[in-house]
């Protein structure tokens, strides 16, 4: 019966092992996603204002307000201003 447990717990931290290395790639590959979307964002913003300037200065003012409103509406995490 010990041997039992024995080859059970073994092959419990042979899953966990693949848990660990599945974790990392998992953490690499967001990061090379998140990476890339944030590069495709900024060139694209780029041809924007190279091809249409109008468009991309209302399109910068459009996320600017949009984030002017988002601040001033958004609950406070000081816990002192609500007292």
């Amino acid at each position: 019966m010990e041997r039992l447990l024995q080859y059970m717990d073994d092959i419990d931290d042979f899953i966990g092992a693949f848990g660990l290395v599945y974790e990392r790639l998992r953490r690499i590959l967001l990061t090379i996603l998140t990476l890339l979307v944030f590069a495709i964002s900024i060139g694209s913003g780029l041809l924007l204002a190279a091809w249409h300037p109008p468009i991309a200065l209302a399109t910068c003012l459009l996320l600017f307000v949009a984030l002017l409103y988002r601040a001033v509406t958004a609950p406070s995490s000081d816990p002192l201003q609500s007292i």
